[in-house]
């Protein structure tokens, strides 16, 4: 039995499905529905620049706020302790920085990819460069997200881990579909209706903990025995969390992303002015501190109730080690039938709002990066459209692939996530920095920067493996916190400096 104790369900039961099915069919309905009028790819690409900068805002937010996100906070909180909470202090620079330093100069070029931007000073090579990291990193980071709903769903239906590939396809198949179908309108029409699925199942499992235990005593008051030391700051790179370094990570994370990403700024580009750029940046912060909160709620409800019930935990559990899975397994054997249907439903939600955005802005790429210079590249309108909805096809078949490659990398989903994500997303921000900021740099440093910072990124990510674990805490000798902002800085500095030698100012 895999889950001992007294159970409100025996897991997911035909009425859960009911619920999961239901709510895929809906976003099937709303891809087909939104896109079956489309005619142009820059409607199908960036809404015909009309997206109301809210529904913009929430649609940036879940794509960013993943089931990554949706398992890995409450599991951090958890497993781990509750220093992730502070980066939130980081988002109001973030939005500064953001608002008022990249948005302007952004904004004033209305580009479908934001690799065009690269092309006009630095060159076509670096705006492939550009083009091609992000396919690598979006590719990537949609594989951990689609391999973390597939493992979740495991857990829940203790169908084993044969059962992955299964859940893999189903995922990965429902976001690709609505997307091709119904483009950008459809991935932020349903990523507003996935937001509310996301936002309610956190507080649905949080009013049921409370009420289980009779109020809110499940909320710390105390550092728990199988936390990490968290301290404010340390000159010891191995250690894992910091309050200082996950300010650094956060600001870094976000600011590149912003500012590299193409699904942020195809997003940026899809309002109609400045203003609704930064109202859209705005409404997706607030949701973000919103969310993070809840669900580090929900962490620390869940180490409350299987404090109060170590008899529920499944047999050989450990709330540090198996902390990612607890949430899951609370999701399918202590929530009342329906309800559970419903969460599962919201899982379901943060990992398509992935995928859709992912899918929808590789396809926007390829199409005008790569295939626009192609001499068999469609002339008229209704080609174009159809080779972006074979695209996103296409990309969803490789999201399959890179899922199965996922479980190869060491560490909970937080490390896990930092360790992939963060190997390209500051270098491809490090171009723009490059190309809209740092003048005096050039076409050959800013290449050979970025080539410095991407290996300063992989020495840091997978430091253990490279250099050796810690014996005493088997831990990377540099923590995975250090990832972006390492790579930035080497990129910028070996990007100035090759220029300053080898590329001098012509007068």
């Amino acid at each position: 039995m895999l889950y001992p104790g007294e159970r409100m369900t025996e897991g997911l039961v035909s009425a859960d499905w009911l619920v999961v099915g239901g709510y895929t069919g809906l976003t099937l309905w709303l891809g087909w529905f939104l896109g079956r009028r489309q005619t142009s790819t820059r409607e199908y690409f960036v809404g015909d620049r009309r997206l109301h900068p809210v529904a913009v805002g929430v649609s940036l937010f879940a794509t960013l706020v993943s089931t990554v996100s949706y398992l890995s906070v409450p599991g951090e909180t958890l497993g781990r302790g509750p220093v992730l909470l502070v980066q939130l202090l980081a988002l109001p620079l973030v939005y500064w920085v953001v608002g008022h330093g990249l948005l302007p100069a952004y904004m004033k070029h209305r580009v479908t990819s934001a690799y065009e931007l690269l092309e006009v000073r630095l060159g076509a090579g670096t705006r492939l460069l550009g083009a091609s990291m992000f396919i690598l990193l979006r590719l990537a980071w949609m594989s951990l997200v689609v391999y973390a709903a597939a493992v979740a769903l495991t857990v829940m239906t203790g169908a084993g881990p044969g059962a992955t590939p299964v859940f893999v396809l189903f995922t990965a198949a429902v976001a690709v579909a609505y997307t091709s179908l119904g483009g950008l309108r459809a991935v932020i029409v349903t990523d507003c209706v996935q937001s509310l699925l996301l936002f309610g199942g956190a507080l649905l499992v949080l009013g049921i903990v409370t009420a289980e235990l009779g109020g809110v005593s499940w909320f710390p008051t105390s550092w728990r025995d199988n936390w990490d030391s968290q301290p404010l700051f340390s000159l010891n790179p191995a250690t894992r969390v910091t309050a200082f370094g996950t300010v650094v990570s956060t600001m870094v994370w976000y600011v590149a992303t912003a500012g590299g990403d193409q699904v942020s700024i195809q997003r940026f580009m899809a309002t109609k002015d400045l203003a609704a750029a930064r109202r859209a940046f705005r409404t997706q912060l607030v949701a973000i501190a919103g969310v993070t909160i809840v669900l580090a709620l929900v962490g620390a409800a869940l180490l409350g109730y299987f404090e109060a019930f170590p008899e529920r935990l499944a047999e050989g559990m450990s709330l540090r080690r198996d902390a990612d899975q607890v949430f899951p397994l609370f999701i399918a054997h202590r929530l009342p039938t329906g309800i559970a249907g419903l969460v599962v439903a919201a899982m379901f939600a943060a990992a398509m709002s992935s995928v859709d955005s992912g899918v929808n802005s590789i396809s926007a790429v390829v199409l005008t990066d790569f295939a626009g210079r192609a001499r068999r590249f469609p002339q008229d309108e209704a080609g174009r459209l159809r080779l972006a909805r074979w695209l996103a096809a296409g990309a969803g078949g490789l999201i399959v692939v890179g899922s199965f490659l996922m479980d190869l990398i060491p560490g909970n989903i937080t490390e896990v996530t930092s360790k992939t994500s963060n190997l390209l997303t500051a270098p491809i921000f490090g171009l723009f920095v490059f190309a809209l900021f740092l003048r005096r740099v050039r076409f050959l440093g800013a290449v050979t920067g970025t080539l410095a910072g991407i290996v300063a990124a992989a020495l840091v990510a997978f430091s253990g493996p490279i250099f050796g674990f810690d014996p005493a805490t088997g831990g990377d000798p540099v923590s995975f916190q250090w990832v972006a902002a390492t790579s930035l800085v080497v990129q910028v500095a070996v990007g100035w400096t090759v220029s300053a030698v080898f590329e001098p100012e012509v007068r």
